[in-house]
This record gives structure tokens, sequence and C-alpha cells, in this order.
């Protein structure tokens, strides 16, 4: 872990290979991973789109280019290569031999990201499994040292273990045993879920793309201070925190990793399981960034996850959790867009124009997801025992208690009265009590 330097200073090489099908142009993607660099402190020398007409096995760059890649690291004194794009381990121990200079591609960054963000022990086993997962291609170049034999007893490997072998053996090794810790984690996470699931408390999930503003919508909602910054990535593990809302004394709102196009393939298993908060909730806030030009492509890339996870029916495109759309940013749109975005959203009440930076619009968020949460509550007359102080208090900070009296006595002593409105969610809850 920890390959790239805090404020080292980089060349962001963006190639656009011709015939290949990308989800953003190319220099939105350019952008992108400046934006990812930055996200762990790398200071950006320059970034370049670089056309690639085909792909060269040795150094996926052509030789002039690859010239130039090196003129320019050498004006900008810069000490690390960037490629937004898949480097086989060939050709970056290649580049990197033609340079003169250390080279990382997409994933790496990503993982680089993902390294520095983890908070919670499943994020770092995720984070651990797809590094080492990455790394263990890529031993041709860490090691120069091949050609030494090695003897040594059983468990070092007979003699002739060359030592790229066993370090393979051992990142195998490793690898088997962060996949046992992850199963178990997974396990305990399922019974924590499951215990949540019970809980009296209904839970809200904040999904989005990178950097749409979940977290600073999060600390608006929650007076937390969430690590919220204009970066991409700000956030990996999800986090929780309580909130009140008018007719829902307490729910838990759950913000979660930003989604990003072209996520390398070894990352999406690796990061599935720290989304997986999000099958559980009650309700999904989709945070969009209506400022970005790429706001639709963005809004897809997330639906596409969201169908992934099952959330949300490939098929038809049904969702089995409600869906509100929190159109986030419109505090920088011109008053043109912004008016036109507002009427849009007045016609579809699913959608809600905020601005989570000046907190405007967030009140009708908050009103919007407690009329989800007590949608469907029904009328109910509940006969307790004034003993059980418990359920009563539970029903008084769950559900809408309209009266409550003495009911004379039973066979447990005096008995109470309640008529008080509950969703079937929570009279299921209140009945497992």
């Amino acid at each position: 872990m920890g390959e790239v330097s805090r404020g080292a200073r980089a060349l962001v090489v963006c190639p656009d290979i011709r015939g290949q099908s990308y989800d953003l142009d190319a220099d939105s993607r350019l952008e992108e991973a400046c934006g990812l660099a930055l996200a762990i402190g790398i200071i950006i020398a320059k970034g370049v789109v670089i056309p690639v007409r085909e792909v060269r096995p040795n150094t996926l760059f052509g030789a002039g280019q690859v010239e130039n890649i090196q003129t320019d690291c050498t004006l900008e004194e810069a000490e690390l290569v960037i490629v937004d794009g898949a480097l086989s381990p060939i050709q970056q121990r290649n580049l990197e031999e033609k340079l003169g200079r250390k080279v990382i591609d997409r994933t790496g960054l990503i993982l680089e990201i993902f390294g520095e963000r983890a908070a919670t022990a499943e994020g770092r086993l995720q984070v651990e499994l797809a590094h080492l997962d990455y790394q263990q291609s890529r031993l041709v170049r860490s090691w120069t040292h091949l050609e030494r034999q090695r003897g040594g007893f059983g468990f070092l490997g007979g003699p002739g273990e060359t030592q790229i072998e066993a370090d393979r053996r051992m990142i195998r090794q490793r690898m088997s045993r962060l996949r046992r810790e992850l199963e178990q984690v997974r396990k305990t996470r399922t019974l924590h879920r499951e215990r949540r699931g019970r809980a009296p408390w209904p839970i809200i999930a904040l999904v989005g793309y990178t950097n749409a503003g979940k977290s600073t919508l999060f600390n608006r909602m929650t007076g937390a201070d969430v690590m919220a910054e204009d970066l991409l990535f700000a956030t990996l593990d999800p986090t929780m925190r309580a909130v009140r809302l008018p007719g829902v004394e307490k729910a838990i709102l759950s913000d979660t990793v930003g989604f990003i196009s072209d996520l390398p393939t070894q990352l999406v298993a690796a990061f599935r399981a720290t989304l997986e908060e999000v099958t559980a909730a009650d309700v999904i806030v989709h945070v969009r960034d209506m400022a970005n030009e790429e706001s639709a492509a963005q809004k897809s890339q997330v639906l596409g996850v969201l169908a992934d996870l099952g959330v949300i029916d490939g098929e038809d495109g049904e969702s089995s959790i409600p869906i509100i759309e929190a159109w986030n940013k419109v505090d920088l749109l011109d008053d043109e867009r912004r008016i036109e975005l507002v009427e849009q959203a007045a016609q579809d009440g699913t959608v809600i124009p905020i601005s989570a930076m000046t907190g405007s619009g967030v009140d009708a968020l908050t009103s919007k997801l407690d009329d989800l949460l007590t949608a469907g509550a029904k009328e109910h007359h509940i006969l307790l025992p004034a003993s059980a102080g418990q359920k009563i208090a539970w029903l008084h900070a769950h559900g809408n208690v309209l009266n409550e009296r003495e009911a004379g006595e039973g066979a447990e002593g005096p008995m109470r009265a309640i008529d008080v409105r509950l969703t079937a969610k929570e009279l299921g809850r209140f009945e497992s009590l």
C-alpha cells in the first residue's frame, strides 16, 4: 500500500483509444482522473489526452508519444505518471524504465484512494484483498533478484523456489486468509443488519456519484462533521447517524461510498459489500450533482450499480425500495436552468431540488422522507398492562399516539388502552418486541 506519496508532482495522461467505447468524453475523463489524483493529495503538474490509434502491447503508447510524455515530465518536474486506463504489468514496467519515473494506472490510483479512505474492518480487508490481487500480477517489476535461488526449510519452500514464487505463494495465502476474514465480517454484518431490521428505526441510505454532495447533505441533515470536501471518493465506508423527522422520532441516515465510471472489475467485487448497506434501507436518496454536465450519464451509472445489487429490477426498472432523487447544487445553476429544474421537479413527486451547501430544499426533502416512512400507517387500538412501560414508551417513540387512557383492571393489574397510528413495518417491529 502507499506506493504514491502525498504531495508528489504528477503528469496525468488520459489515453483515448480508437474504437474503444467510453462512458464520458476524453476531457471529462481527464478531469475525473485529475480529481482522483487530487483526492489523495497529489499535485497535478499537467494533464494531457493522448489519442491512441493502436495499442502497443509493450508500452500502450507509440514511441514518439512516450518521448513526448518524458519531455513533459522533465519540463513540469513530474516524478509520477498517472495513466487513466488499465496497464498490463509489462506495459507498466516498460513505461517506468523508459520514463525513469514511477507509473501508476487507474486501478492502482483508485486502490490508493480506497486504501487511504477505508475506515471499517470490512473496508480495510476489501482494500487489502483488491490490492494483493493487483500486486500479484505485478510482481515481475518488484523483484530484480529473480535469479537468486533460495534453499530453505519445508515451510519456506524447497530448494530452488525463486523469490518471486515465494512471494506469490505468500500473497495467495494472505488472500485466502483475508477471504475467510471477510466472510466472517460479512456474516457478522448480516447479523447486525438483521438486528437493525428488527430495530425500531427505519434506515435512509444516501447514494450517488462520487462528489455529488452526499456527505455535505449528510452533515446538513445530522449536524455531523463527516469529512466532506470537494474531492472524489471523500467517503469510503458507510457512516451512520440518527436523524429526527417530524413523524419519526429516530431514523438512521447512512452515507455510502461514491460511484464512479469504469470502476476496474477487480474493485467492483471489493466494494460491493460496502454498498450492501443500501439493500437494508427503507428509503434510498439518490443525490445528483445537477451542475455537472455529465449528470444524466452519472445517473445511469448509479442505477446500474443499484440493479447489480438487486435493488432495482434490471428488466422493468422497478425498485424494491422507494428512491427519491435529491437534485443537488442548484445554487450553482443560472436562474433560467434553476427555474426549469424546479418546474420539472414539481411535476415529479420523487424529485426534490436542494442545495446541501446552503440548506435550501433540505426541509422539503426531510418532509418528503417523513411522508414516505409514515405512509400506509393505520390506526390500531392496543391494550397493554400499565406495567409494560417499555412497550408503551416504544409506541410513543415510533408511532403517532392519538389517544391513551386507563382501561380498568386486567389479569396483570391496571390496563392502558392506546390508539396509535403505525405502519405495517412498525406494527411488525412492535409485535416482535
